[in-house]
């Protein structure tokens, strides 16, 4: 017995023993510790952010000023007000938005459909094909950045210029091997049994995929939903690439072509526009991201 409560105790030593944590000063040092790694914490992330917000309030001048001000001294939203007029930023939100909405639905529709194929269907050579997707992902980007626009440029068979279209953006964007092993492993974790008594009933495949296996899969299908617009809508040199035409450019490729003719501080206020969006969508749905990362573990 003597043996067993040394071994509990060993077990839970931490660097700080819990009787001391549980004293009067313990607490107060514990909890004052915390206080300063969160603030510590919270300002690095959240300063660079305040830093661009307060940038777009404050005159050139100001901005140019050596050491600058931490508050504006006369904020104003002249700088808002001038960025989405001079840059147009009205015109190439849409765009973002259209490419970005584009992007989201083909990845759905072809990242879901190739991992419950690769999950539940079990096709010949299926595990070769999931190596060969995961295998792309450790090539770097600008190696094949080139035959990606010799591809877009003239699409194999077709032989059709999708250059200043929207499938540029859309179908390499759905090409996406992370989506589809993130995916295959959530579909790996729900329970064969719902799979074959649902076939057992007469259910096709596809039926099984819309009724069965979507409905249980809201988390892991934000996530994809997440990256999917998050990523069309940061992204810069493919649509720097292959959207050449200056009135069917993106956001971040009209700011980067516009930015020498503006003062900084409407710079800085198109960029807090620009940035607005994807900071609502990553509040609004970061609950679905740390929800979906870790539902492989689910279990039936």
């Amino acid at each position: 017995m003597a043996s067993k409560a040394a071994f509990q105790s060993a077990g839970t030593r931490t660097l700080i023993s819990s009787r001391a944590l549980n004293t009067g000063r313990g607490k107060t040092v514990y909890w004052l510790l915390w206080a300063v790694v969160m603030v510590t914490f919270t300002f690095v992330f959240v300063f660079p952010l305040y830093w661009m917000v307060t940038g777009a309030m404050k005159s050139p001048n100001e901005l140019a000023q050596v050491p600058p001000d931490v508050f504006p001294k006369h904020a104003s939203f002249a700088g808002y007000k001038e960025a989405w007029h001079q840059l147009d930023l009205g015109l190439y939100l849409r765009n973002t938005f259209i490419y970005a909405l584009g992007a989201w639905l083909f990845t759905l529709g072809i990242d879901v459909t190739a991992a419950y194929a690769l999950s539940k269907l079990r096709p010949l050579l299926g595990k070769a094909i999931l190596a060969m997707m995961l295998a792309t992902l450790m090539i770097p980007p600008m190696v094949i950045l080139l035959p990606a626009y010799l591809t877009v440029k003239d699409l194999p068979l077709l032989h059709v210029n999708l250059l200043n279209t929207p499938w540029a953006i859309w179908l390499p964007a759905a090409a996406n091997a992370f989506n589809i092993f993130l995916l295959k492993r959530f579909f790996d974790s729900i329970p064969t049994e719902l799979i074959d008594a649902a076939e057992v009933d007469g259910a096709s495949p596809l039926r099984i995929l819309w009724s069965i296996v979507l409905p249980v899969s809201r988390p892991i299908l934000g996530v994809v939903s997440i990256f999917s617009v998050v990523n069309v809508w940061r992204d810069f040199v493919w649509p720097l690439l292959v959207l050449p035409d200056s009135q069917k450019r993106t956001v971040s490729v009209a700011i980067s072509s516009l930015a020498v003719q503006v003062p900084q501080n409407v710079l800085i206020g198109s960029l807090v526009i620009a940035s607005l969006p994807t900071i609502v969508v990553f509040f609004i749905f970061q609950r679905h991201i740390m929800a979906g990362l870790t539902a492989g573990g689910l279990k039936g």
